[in-house]
């Protein structure tokens, strides 16, 4: 957003009334850093040193529902599998949910911090495995209790009804989705209004990226089994060579990208695992693919996974697979979400509150690094009516964001406090914008 866009859009923010006056904002950091130092530093490191894996995270959940009820909010667990769901009421007015995800990832910690993570679970595929937050879920859920505590002592700057969500399982992108189908809008309070923020590696601290359209491309998990008819390898002649097959398949889905979408359309399709064969000699049977597929639409996703199962059945065709081996592909019915797209006409007003209650300097734009996905999506589908906006806070000094580890990876570290203070700080103005006091 241009600087004279901003600039405008603060004008009509404030004459409205939806934003607290500066000396009420200057108070709000002051109180993020006290309860930092009192309280909010010691759950992130307690978070960052107990993660759980997706589905699994019943200690994490615990927490946060002790947590939550300490501060008076209507709290129910159990949500979608582990999610916890916690009502804050005051008065007439909008509902603003805002959620964080809980889960780490199945990596061993390498980050060198005093608090790295040494935990092992057993996954939901029965196999123990090492877990750390390696994408900076324990930022968020610490950030979300500061936000209700800002928010409970805040409650004359505002009006309304405020929902705030723990989430399983947004690594695997099942969670939301889970909740969604358990009641999440029934249940509670629907929101008018869902936020969500992600600390970024590669933005510095102090700094809150806060798009008005898409933030994250769509994600599918797909697989193929492609079938052939096994032989010896010196007689290929004899069998039909799924390798082959399969090879065929993964050169001919790039012509997806290359070929049938648009240039100027976001897509990807990515074979990121194939397994075949079991001898030097050997002409299999089977192939075994893993993909995944990403859009920035709606119609691209819907051109891109037609397109797999396209290449699939006729490559094996043309390449004198049977009619009764063509290739099996499914798609993940768990592993999926829709394009996350901030509403422009929302996500101005609080980038407005944000550049008044912190300074329009704490604003930056920065082009899409990559096609990564997010499952929040599922909250603010088109066909629920609930607004959203996704926003970044930044999590490394700016003298380091050139060498951060990036997310994902067993070296990940971020500075917490200033990420989980610009979360609460972010959060808090956010939701007040939304729901002023009139």
């Amino acid at each position: 957003m241009k600087q004279t866009t901003i600039t405008a859009a603060l004008a009509v923010v404030l004459a409205a009334g939806a934003v607290p006056a500066m000396a009420q904002d200057a108070r709000l950091k002051a109180a993020v850093k006290a309860d930092y130092d009192a309280n909010l530093g010691a759950l992130f490191d307690h978070f960052h040193r107990n993660p759980e894996l997706s589905g699994l995270e019943v200690q994490t959940a615990a927490r946060m529902a002790q947590e939550l009820r300490a501060l008076g909010y209507e709290v129910t667990t159990g949500v979608g599998g582990t999610g916890v769901v916690a009502v804050l009421r005051n008065g007439a007015g909008p509902t603003v949910m805002i959620r964080a995800d809980m889960d780490g990832l199945p990596l061993a910690e390498n980050s060198g911090l005093a608090n790295a993570s040494t935990v092992r679970q057993i996954d939901s595929d029965g196999v123990e495995k090492p877990v750390m937050h390696a994408c900076g879920h324990d930022v968020h859920i610490t950030a979300l209790v500061g936000t209700a505590r800002q928010m409970a002592a805040r409650k004359a700057n505002w009006s309304g009804t405020l929902v705030l969500i723990a989430q399983p399982a947004e690594e695997r992108l099942f969670g939301a989705r889970a909740m969604v189908n358990d009641g999440l809008y029934s249940r509670f309070p629907k929101p008018d209004y869902a936020l969500a923020f992600h600390v970024s590696a590669d933005t510095p601290t102090g700094r809150i990226v806060a798009p008005q359209g898409i933030v994250y491309s769509s994600s599918d998990s797909v697989d193929i089994t492609v079938h052939g008819v096994g032989t010896h390898g010196a007689s290929p002649h004899l069998g039909v060579d799924p390798v082959l097959v399969a090879s065929q398949i993964v050169v001919s889905l790039q012509s997806l990208r290359s070929r049938e979408t648009s240039p100027l359309q976001g897509a990807v399709v990515t074979v990121g695992a194939i397994h075949g064969g079991i001898k030097h000699n050997i002409i299999s049977d089977r192939v075994d693919m893993q993909l995944t597929v990403r859009a920035d639409s709606p119609e691209v996703r819907a051109q891109l996974l037609d397109g797999v199962d396209r290449i699939s059945r006729n490559t094996a065709l043309a390449l004198g697979v049977p009619e009764d081996k063509l290739p099996t592909v499914t798609r993940s019915a768990l592993e999926t979400t829709p394009p996350t797209l901030n509403d422009p006409t929302v996500a101005a007003r609080v980038r407005a509150a944000l550049a008044v209650g912190l300074g329009e300097q704490v604003l930056m734009d920065v082009p899409r690094s990559g096609m990564g996905a997010e499952d929040f999506a599922h909250f603010i589908t088109p066909e629920s009516g609930v607004k959203g906006v996704y926003f970044a806070v930044g999590g490394t000094p700016a003298d380091q964001t050139h060498s951060a580890p990036g997310h994902h990876s067993p070296l990940f570290r971020i500075a917490p406090e200033p990420a989980v203070t610009l979360g609460v700080e972010g959060s808090v103005l956010a939701a007040e914008a939304l729901m002023p006091r009139t």
